[in-house]
């Protein structure tokens, strides 16, 4: 499906239902109001993403 990488990563308006990906490696974690890409490299980095969920509150660490 990377044909549509830029589309989705790009889409600003909510979907159905909040999405949490990866699978697009990012400095740090890009929260947006859509979606989540907690993809931070840790196979390149060593830095590994947490993302706690509690409510309507997300906290990546």
């Amino acid at each position: 499906m990377l044909w549509i990488r830029e589309e989705f990563l790009q889409h600003e308006k909510r979907y159905e239902k909040y999405i949490i990906h990866g699978h697009t490696p990012v400095q740090q974690p890009d929260i947006r109001s859509n979606r989540a890409n907690i993809d931070t490299g840790a196979y390149a980095t060593g830095n590994l993403t947490l993302l706690t969920i509690q409510g309507d509150r997300l906290l990546a660490i």
